[in-house]
């Protein structure tokens, strides 16, 4: 098949194409700008933005399937830019598969549209998209997936995955933050300390996009359907954190700011952005991020495993000693 993967320059979704190109698939990234990487693959890159539906159409032409996986990440922004990104993309995808007849859609969400401000400890799909958003992100991300299922009643064959927390060899956003944070002396345990999260290796989840593209049909479940995706169990934040600090020898952290302070502190620094129109920076805090930090959020995996098949191929163990 042709396949179209929205953001393969990113982390995740350079996976996903080279899995995709790996089984005997033609592939091609949309990206606003070319991958050496994904060239070397034999992986073309057609230019432009979500945004823009020319640039859109004109990607989709001799399409099979879709994987969206890019979009704008950021804890801190403009509405109009996340919005612009992920919501107007998103319909532009859906637009554009309609009148290109192209049918199957596997969209990357993320946990984060069910996260409100309180712990989420095993709850499945059923619990739904969070009814207040501290996070633009999460909020433009629930709006696109809602578009994107709702399609599914008009014609397309979609699903949604959210897997939680990507890490790996080739994560340039998550653990290199960690580890400057943490050389600058400016990461702290928010909380207790023993908040547990789900994570997923990166092979789990292009494993799991994989498997959800294969079991979606017109009739299938999977069609119409949202995914948590995680690894065999939930973990402690703060030691996974200080797991991958060692990896990376750098020193554990261990001293700790009460979870009501980090949020207090995110508060303050949103308004004086927020007052003063600053947006693109990454601030040292925000409400969404205090939260995340030091509360539990956690899923249900069990929709994954019946509907698809979903399990790890990598345990927690053997990627962390990828990592080294």
């Amino acid at each position: 098949m042709n396949i179209l993967v929205t953001g393969a320059s990113g982390f995740l979704g350079f996976e996903i194409a080279k899995a995709l190109k790996d089984e005997g698939h033609v592939v091609f990234n949309f990206s606003r700008n070319a991958s050496n990487e994904l060239t070397e693959l034999g992986i073309s890159t057609r230019k432009g933005n979500l945004d823009n539906y020319d640039d859109v159409y004109r990607a989709l032409e001799g399409i099979d399937a879709v994987f969206h996986v890019g979009g704008k990440v950021a804890m801190w922004g403009k509405w109009e830019d996340f919005y612009n990104t992920n919501v107007i993309g998103a319909k532009n995808i859906i637009r554009a598969m309609k009148e290109r007849n192209i049918v199957k859609l596997v969209f990357t969400s993320t946990p984060s549209v069910a996260y409100s401000k309180e712990s989420i400890e095993g709850k499945d799909e059923s619990h739904g998209h969070a009814k207040e958003f501290l996070s633009l992100y999460a909020k433009s991300k629930a709006m696109a997936e809602s578009l994107i299922l709702e399609a599914s009643k008009d014609g397309l064959q979609t699903c949604a995955l959210r897997p939680h927390l990507i890490f790996g060899k080739r994560d340039k956003n998550i653990i290199p933050r960690l580890i400057e944070a943490r050389k600058q002396n400016k990461l702290k345990i928010i909380g207790d300390g023993k908040n547990m999260v789900d994570i997923i290796h990166v092979s789990n989840a292009v494993y799991a996009h994989l498997l959800a593209f294969k079991a979606l049909s017109a009739d299938s479940p999977v069609n119409g359907s949202a995914y948590f995706i995680g690894q065999e169990r939930p973990v402690p934040l703060w030691d996974f954190i200080n797991d991958i600090l060692a990896i990376k020898e750098q020193q554990p952290v261990t001293k700790k700011v009460p979870l009501k302070l980090a949020y207090t502190i995110g508060a303050v620094i949103e308004l004086f952005l927020k007052v003063f129109r600053i947006y693109n920076v990454h601030p040292p805090m925000t409400r969404f991020v205090a939260l995340q930090m030091g509360t539990s959020h956690y899923f249900s995996h069990a929709k994954a495993v019946n509907d698809f098949n979903y399990r790890q191929i990598t345990s927690i163990e053997q990627a962390l000693a990828d990592l080294k």
